[in-house]
């Protein structure tokens, strides 16, 4: 894959997307190190995908578009070519512009926070999961309703990394929640985040 193009990636649609001419909202959710790759079997291992991928989907990931770009081996997300992608599905896709919503894990989490800060005016809400970021670009999230998630017990990606973003994002006002649990592990962290059933409904309480 050229260094400039955009990712391959799966796409789930609501069961009652091609009934009408209804605008959707999207939910564009960034794997981990260990989804890396070019098996499109990867990408429904965890979090959102895996949901909407099983033979019932979930009532609250229903009114949904899930988009999930696959990052190739060896690589790291790109804000600059997840930008590319998420023009093109919004483009060819019935979204809904105000209403698109940015999430990922580990790696994926890291991502999430990069790309938000890049365009923080894109998205609706952010929800990063046992990620880190860029504490000196907080400010710029500062209108973006986030609710991020980790663990005490990560032995992957240290709780350190989430506590300094949120102290950075308290400084700057940020309209921020930090659930912080204390004993789960790297994968457990996200499986109990996206078990939650308020989260998806928090993400659909917000437009840009």
């Amino acid at each position: 894959m050229p260094a400039d193009s955009h990712y391959r990636f799966q796409i789930w649609l609501p069961a009652r997307y091609t009934e009408g001419s209804e605008a959707y909202p999207l939910l564009l959710f960034l794997h981990g190190m260990g989804e890396r790759g070019d098996d499109p079997n990867q990408l429904t291992v965890h979090g959102p995908p895996k949901q909407v991928s099983g033979a019932q989907r979930p009532a609250a990931l229903e009114p949904f578009v899930v988009l999930a770009p696959h990052c190739p081996a060896d690589q790291t997300w790109s804000a600059s070519r997840l930008l590319r992608l998420l023009d093109e599905v919004v483009t060819n896709w019935r979204i809904d512009r105000r209403r698109i919503y940015l999430t990922g894990i580990s790696m994926g989490g890291y991502g999430a926070w990069s790309l938000a800060q890049e365009q923080p005016e894109r998205f609706a809400a952010l929800c990063p999961i046992c990620g880190g970021g860029d504490t000196e670009r907080a400010a710029r999230l500062q209108n973006l309703p986030i609710w991020m998630f980790h663990s005490a017990g990560d032995q992957v990606v240290p709780v350190a990394e989430s506590d300094r973003l949120f102290a950075a994002l308290q400084q700057c006002n940020a309209t921020v929640t930090y659930t912080r649990y204390r004993a789960l592990d790297h994968v457990q962290t996200w499986e109990h985040a996206y078990a939650l059933p308020g989260l998806y409904e928090w993400l659909l309480q917000h437009r840009t």
